[in-house]
C-alpha cells in the first residue's frame, strides 16, 4: 500500500556520536539549527526540507545522514572561519560534497546538488499531527486560556447570542 502526503509528517534522523553533547552543541551554536530540549538537555533539531534516496547495497547496514546546500564552497569557508575542518570539495557528477568532522569524531556529508529536488509534500494543517505541533508552540500560559474558554460548566450558556460556525 503507497503511504500518501496526510501520513508522513516528516523525518527523524539519529547521529549516533563518541560525545553526544559536543555535536549537539556543534548541531545547535556552529549550524544553527533549531531545537527543543524534550528533558534533561536531550536536543532534537529542526532541519531543513530534506529528500531521502534508497541506493542499492550488499550489506544494508548503515544509513547516511547528509545536509544540503545552496553553496558547498561558501559552507567550507564560513565553518573553517568558526575553525571548524571540512573534507575536500569533491566533484562527484551529482553534486560537489564535502564533509565536516564533529567534535565526536563522525563526519557528516554537506553537499550541493546538482540534479532535479523533488517537491516538498505537505501534511494538511488538520491532521492531529499538525493540530499537536501548533498547540506545542504556544505558551503554556496561551494553551491554558484556550481550554478555559472552551469548557462551560454545565447548564451555563454562551455569553454571547451570535451563532457560533464550526469549521
Amino acid at each position: 500500500m503507497k503511504a500518501g502526503n496526510a501520513m508522513l509528517t516528516g523525518a527523524h534522523s539519529i547521529v549516533y556520536s563518541r560525545d553526544a553533547e559536543a555535536d549537539r552543541a556543534f548541531f545547535r551554536d556552529v549550524l544553527g539549527l533549531p531545537s527543543v530540549d524534550v528533558g534533561g538537555g536531550w536536543l532534537i533539531f529542526g532541519l531543513p526540507p530534506s529528500e531521502v534516496a534508497v541506493h542499492p547495497a550488499d550489506d544494508a547496514v548503515a544509513h547516511e545522514l547528509y545536509l544540503i546546500c545552496a553553496d558547498v564552497r561558501a559552507f567550507v569557508a564560513v565553518m573553517q572561519a568558526k575553525g571548524i575542518g571540512c573534507g575536500e570539495v569533491e566533484d562527484r557528477g551529482w553534486g560537489l560534497l564535502t564533509q565536516v568532522t564533529l567534535p565526536g569524531g563522525g563526519r557528516l556529508g554537506v553537499y550541493q546538488p546538482r540534479h532535479a529536488r523533488p517537491a516538498q509534500p505537505t501534511a494538511s494543517a488538520g491532521t492531529p499531527a499538525r493540530k499537536a505541533a501548533a498547540t506545542r508552540k504556544r505558551p503554556a500560559a496561551a494553551r491554558k486560556a484556550a481550554a478555559t474558554r472552551t469548557r462551560r460548566p454545565a447548564g451555563r450558556k454562551a455569553a454571547t447570542t451570535r451563532a457560533r460556525k464550526r469549521p
